[in-house]
């Protein structure tokens, strides 16, 4: 069962709602800031309603409306990808839909391509182009074609979504909604090559701690401590969920932009991902930028690295000019 609930939904309410499904099974994985997924093959056991799935997504449904004034969206699947299909599918405020196991293929035959789960718009774009308009035209496509258009992971897993084949299981947890790297000045620091470098170090960590986690943010905070008691902060929200170091760093640098600093004389900085999402629940954009992919090639390489050798064996020159 895949679950959406209303747009900027306040954390506490989020949280609430994952309460109510944790009630319905043990095996809740949270997908922040709204979504989640619930295993309920063994609910169906425990509830005693033989194999009436809808009867349990009516019975969430009915149980957040009532306690908390929040309607569900609700899509109920033999696959992941199936599930949160459906679930985008359903129509007004709040439903539940239903796709049983045997008609999960032709379910999705006549959906719009971009209407299948993890199919992002540049990727759309590129399937309508060749003539591919629907999940269905999807499916029966040769691998090695849509791979082609897509690339090899990502035309992999679309040809098998549009299949209705989704081996990924739901993975209890409950994921953290941000991450917080901070950092002190041993003096007073004004703005200048050594706090954009300490800046730029605070997103080399807060990448490679996302990534090891498999969230992405969609949102930076950077909050800016002053000798005294003086502070400024402010949020700024990405164009798309990401946690590679070239778009939290453009990010991060806006922010500091935005601060105006002349002789403000700094002690410390602190940069924190917002709205965390798992990683693998964002469509992956295809882009024709050669040197993009080059630098996110070079990012997975250098995290190897660092898995291997310990953080500080590798990362940007600034860094280590600032730190001789």
């Amino acid at each position: 069962m895949h679950v959406r609930c209303p747009d900027r939904l306040p954390e506490q309410v989020y949280r609430l709602i994952l309460e109510r499904m944790a009630e319905l099974s043990p095996l809740v994985q949270a997908l922040p800031p709204g979504a989640a997924l619930v295993e309920l093959k063994g609910a169906l056991r425990c509830h005693g309603v033989g194999a009436d799935v809808r009867r349990l997504g009516e019975m969430l449904r009915v149980r957040t409306l009532t306690r908390h004034g929040v309607d569900l969206r609700i899509g109920i699947g033999p696959t992941v990808s199936v599930a949160a299909t459906a679930s985008a599918q359903v129509p007004g405020p709040g439903g539940v839909l239903v796709v049983a196991p045997d008609r999960a293929a032709e379910w999705l035959a006549d959906l719009p391509v971009e209407a299948l789960h993890g199919i992002g718009p540049k990727q759309a774009d590129v399937l309508h182009d060749y003539g591919i308009h629907t999940v269905g035209l999807l499916a029966a496509v040769p691998a090695q074609t849509v791979q082609r258009l897509l690339g090899g992971r990502a035309g992999r897993l679309a040809r098998d979504r549009a299949r209705g084949i989704d081996p990924r299981p739901v993975v209890p947890r409950s994921l953290p909604a941000s991450a917080t790297v901070h950092c002190s000045f041993a003096r007073h620091t004004l703005d200048g090559a050594d706090v954009r470098a300490a800046l730029l170090a605070l997103v080399v960590r807060l990448g490679r701690t996302l990534r090891r986690r498999g969230q992405v943010p969609q949102a930076l905070t950077l909050t800016l401590t002053f000798a005294g008691t003086g502070r400024w902060s402010r949020t700024h929200r990405l164009p798309e969920p990401s946690a590679h170091d070239d778009d939290l760093r453009m990010a991060a640098y806006r922010l500091m932009d935005a601060a105006g600093l002349q002789r403000g004389r700094l002690t410390g900085l602190s940069l924190r991902g917002e709205d965390l999402r798992a990683a693998d629940t964002v469509a992956q954009q295809i882009t024709l930028d050669d040197a993009r992919e080059a630098r996110l090639v070079a990012e997975a390489a250098v995290d190897r690295v660092r898995d291997k050798f310990g953080a500080g064996v590798i990362g940007p020159a600034a860094i280590y000019r600032a730190a001789s």
